[in-house]
């Protein structure tokens, strides 16, 4: 993917509740560094007790036109979140459930048993954090973010062995299937009820977030860019994870 070229003109969205109440809006809110602040590490993270009420709360507001679109896989948000009330979509897409818990298309098959000891092994070499998901792996490298070229470098040679896609994020790549992105499921969520016809918002912190922004975007919403970095498909920014409570009145 094509880094996103840099632009701090950005404006602040309109107020939430004026488009909510102007017409039918559809929120899909990326997790870690939109709803919680980023962490060292992915199971460092500080999640509000009450965040789960809160969501379900919001999602009664927009009658049920809610989502939470993650690169963590649905039982990992699970595991911090609890059972949600709302839609989901986990590991970019490549997973999505209904508010009832209903499945959304099929599941891709998870990793081969010889590609995550490939990526085990340049975690391995390059001190990084490896992070097992449920579709697919993750190679963190915060603590020494020097071995990034290194480390992207190895993880691009693996995914394109294998017919996989490399995804980078803030001091993270991921390997993941074909389609996995987060625009495929804002498309999929958009064809189902509640959502068809409504105004679809993206709001999210990384790169990964640019599918879903552009897809938004194609389907005559727009996303919102979370923090101070380059956007090549969001219409707004806001600055913080408290601000974007702030904004939604989570």
């Amino acid at each position: 993917m094509t880094a996103p070229a840099p632009d701090s003109t950005l404006p602040p969205p309109p107020a939430f509740q004026q488009l909510a109440e102007s017409r039918a809006v559809a929120l899909f809110l990326d997790f870690d560094g939109t709803l919680v602040e980023i962490a060292p590490g992915p199971d460092a993270i500080e999640v509000p007790a009450d965040l789960s009420s809160r969501l379900e709360e919001l999602g009664q507001r927009l009658d049920g036109r809610l989502a939470l679109v993650s690169g963590r896989g649905l039982d990992n948000i699970a595991d911090h979140v609890g059972d949600l009330a709302i839609a989901r979509g986990g590991s970019h897409g490549a997973e999505r459930v209904a508010a009832d818990g209903t499945s959304l298309g099929s599941n891709p098959a998870p990793l081969a048993v010889s590609i995550v000891e490939e990526i085990q092994e340049v975690a391995a070499a390059n001190g990084a954090l490896f992070e097992r998901k449920r579709f697919g792996a993750a190679l963190h490298y915060r603590a020494a973010p020097e071995t990034g070229p290194e480390i992207e470098a190895a993880a691009r040679q693996i995914a394109s062995a294998n017919n996989l896609r490399a995804k980078s994020g803030k001091c993270v790549i991921e390997l993941v299937h074909p389609g996995a992105d987060k625009g495929s499921a804002v498309a999929a969520f958009m064809e189902t009820d509640p959502f068809a016809g409504s105004l679809p918002i993206f709001i999210g912190d990384d790169v990964t977030d640019e599918d879903g922004f552009a897809q938004a975007s194609r389907l005559g919403g727009f996303g919102i860019a979370v923090g101070d970095r380059p956007s090549q498909n969001a219409a707004y920014r806001i600055n913080t994870v408290k601000e974007v409570y702030e904004w939604l009145k989570l």
